[in-house]
């Protein structure tokens, strides 16, 4: 709303000048009225954003309303009065209005009006190409154009009118007749000098070194430079634990053309020559063993294990924990599934691109089984691996389009793993069946509540497991909103064809995760946090890899130029994330889980919620936590992977830990060189 009125105080105040220069003193007047009258609904309407916080208002505070003000109140004060004398000698059959008189409005009541338009432009204009925070370059070059906007519009409006035409203003005349020329020159020349001197002060900040590392609060980088480790001699456990075993992938990466169920063809790019790729399974305890090859695509590729808390060197982001495996090369992971629950993994390298295309695929990791010999076996289950894709406008759930059906024995526990894997949110909901939602992102929630008729809302790259006894009639997994497709589950007997048509779920509302579950005791506490970051999300001009670019900032500045987020390890880590912007940023940070305190100043009341990627939607603000406790250089981005591609990424940078890649990820092309490791 407050961008409405913004446009509305625009519109307005150039109006207003507009119609002075065109001799319309009761249009004028009007629209100077209905200019004062927006700009106090603006004042309003910062002050209610004010209430959200700080960061949502600071360049309108700071810099475009002072600005406005400061116009605006000249222009009423001294276009205001000459206006309303002159409406009201308007002749009503709109005669000449006398010049000889007096009786006319000099030029600057234009210029007054219309520099209070461009002021309100200015501010506008600012919070769109600027964001937040606010710079001394922002405001000397926005201050600098709307001073030189008004001097040249002086310039204008002082040329001497047609004396024939047809007007109620005239410009005032010097009191010999003749015009002030070298009055005029000298407060031209005089304001050009101070505003080019602004403009290019302003302009010279620009190319101020950025802050390469934010602190939080806490200490900076140690002096010790004898115990730094790299990120390539971070590796996790190297064998399976007791009783676990090696479980060993190939993975090749290549293009292919993928056709599916219902008979279009898709030119993608997978692993293996499917997509998804191939699911990897472990029981917890089990030594995963990966190699990746490359065989055809140019970009190169990675492995990135999402949400899963392998070691940095495992972590596959190309330029800092790796060099990107290029056409011809290989690269090895291990790590040891120590995590239960619901996963997945794709490249990283050219991520908006290459996991549109489909390099991704699905990692579960199950409990170890401790039946005894002597104890009953335990019910057969259904436990379906749902990872949900779009293929050129295409939702393809498990690899399949249009609708896929199984069926169960009524009464056989179903447990349903939601994958999100595209870069925007879907909206599921489970019609036929009341059910439990028991883990978030891999990770268990306590206690959580049987639920029917709600929607479930997947941030991307996020995961929900559903958990349900089949009843004995069908039950419907509908994917936003489409009932032709999403998955459908028929008691064992039941007949294809015969299910009674889906209820519209359309208008569930969505379930609260903030509040859904018990609570329990958590190993840190996010009040006596080492370190807080503020993590401030929106759009604005920056440099993008090198270049100038409309991009998707984090506060203000768009990558490398990001200032990495030193960490120690042990330290108990707080984010603030606040959506200055439009979209929606699902926020994941690499190696660690977070818990999600509040959002929007609402604290979480029910089990304790770990995501590793969190919807944060348009005006909102989220407090997460985290325990700093996996070394490494960590990536920390928007998992809508073209915002990522566009700007919206830093580093977590754990103190003394160095990298021998480049340090930057390299999110475009690439051109290294990737070695089998042997560890």
């Amino acid at each position: 709303m407050d961008h409405a009125v913004a446009l509305l105080s625009v519109a307005a105040w150039l109006t207003a000048g507009v119609a002075v220069a065109f001799r319309r003193a009761r249009l004028a007047l009007g629209l100077l009225a209905a200019a004062v009258l927006v700009t106090l609904a603006r004042m309003t309407t910062v002050a209610m954003l004010a209430a959200r916080g700080w960061w949502f208002v600071q360049e309108k505070v700071l810099l475009g309303l002072p600005m406005l003000a400061a116009a605006g109140v000249a222009a009423v004060l001294i276009a205001g009065p000459r206006l309303l004398t002159a409406a009201r000698r308007a002749p009503e059959a709109g005669t000449l209005a006398s010049r000889a008189t007096g009786d006319g409005i000099p030029a600057s009541s234009v210029v007054l009006l219309l520099t209070a338009g461009y002021a309100a432009l200015a501010g506008l204009v600012v919070t769109f190409l600027a964001g937040y925070p606010l710079t001394w370059s922002t405001a000397l070059i926005a201050s600098s154009l709307v001073c030189a906007a008004a001097l040249l519009t002086a310039r204008v409006a002082a040329t001497p009118a047609d004396p024939t035409g047809d007007a109620d203003i005239a410009p005032i005349q010097a009191p010999n007749g003749k015009p002030g020329f070298s009055r005029r020159r000298f407060i031209s020349l005089a304001g050009g000098a101070v505003v080019a001197s602004t403009g290019t002060t302003g302009v010279g900040l620009l190319f101020r070194p950025a802050e390469s590392v934010a602190t939080g609060g806490g200490p900076g980088r140690s002096s010790s430079s004898g115990a730094a480790v790299s990120v390539a001699d971070l590796w996790g456990a190297d064998a399976p634990a007791p009783g676990g075993t090696r479980r060993q992938y190939v993975l090749t990466a290549q293009t292919a053309t993928v056709r599916l169920p219902s008979g279009p063809e898709i030119q993608a790019w997978t692993y293996n020559g499917r997509a998804p790729g191939p699911p990897i399974t472990a029981t917890v305890g089990d030594m995963i063993e990966v190699t990746l090859r490359n065989t055809d695509i140019d970009d190169g590729v990675t492995l990135h294990w999402h949400g899963y808390d392998v070691a940095c060197g495992e972590d596959g982001a190309p330029g800092v924990t790796q060099d990107v495996v290029a056409p011809g090369e290989e690269f090895v992971y291990r790590f040891r599934a120590d995590q239960v629950g619901t996963y997945w993994y794709h490249t990283h390298q050219a991520s908006h691109r290459g996991v549109r295309k489909g390099l991704y695929g699905t990692l579960v990791v199950t409990p170890r089984d401790t039946q005894q010999a002597d104890e009953p076996a335990p019910p057969q289950h259904l436990d379906l691996t749902l990872p949900v894709h779009t293929f050129d406008g295409t939702v393809v759930i498990a690899g399949q389009d249009g609708r896929t059906e199984h069926t169960a024995p009524a009464g056989t526990p179903v447990r349903l793993r939601l994958i999100n894997t595209d870069s925007d949110p879907h909206r599921f909901t489970l019609a036929g069946t009341p059910f439990r939602v028991t883990a978030v992102d891999g990770r268990d929630l306590n206690q959580p509540g049987e639920v029917r008729d709600v929607g479930l809302r997947l941030p991307a790259g996020g995961r929900h497991d559903l958990v349900f006894a089949m009843p004995d009639t069908a039950v419907v997994l509908v994917v936003d909103n489409d009932h032709d497709g999403g998955v459908r589950l028929r008691p064992e007997g039941a007949a294809a064809g015969e299910d009674p048509a889906v209820e519209d779920t359309s208008g569930w509302p969505e379930l609260d995760l903030l509040r859904y579950g018990e609570p329990a005791a958590v190993p840190l506490d996010a009040s006596k946090a080492d370190r807080h970051f503020t993590i401030v999300l929106d759009r604005a001009v920056a440099m993008v890899d090198g270049a100038p670019a409309y991009a998707q900032t984090v506060n203000g500045r768009g990558h490398p130029s990001i200032a990495d987020q030193l960490v120690a390890e042990g330290d108990i880590v707080r984010f603030t994330v606040v959506n200055r912007s439009l979209e929606t940023h699902p926020w994941h940070l690499h190696g660690h889980p977070v818990l999600i305190v509040s959002t929007d100043g609402r604290p979480s009341s029910g089990s304790p919620l770990w995501m590793d990627t969190f919807d944060v939607r348009p005006g909102q603000v989220w407090e997460v936590a985290f325990a700093a406790t996996n070394p490494g250089i960590w990536m920390n981005h928007c998992h809508n992977l073209p915002h990522a591609h566009q700007g919206m990424m830093l580093q977590l940078h754990y103190d003394g830990v160095t990298t021998p890649f480049g340090g930057s990820h390299t999110p475009h092309t690439g051109t290294g060189r990737s070695p089998r490791h042997g560890h």
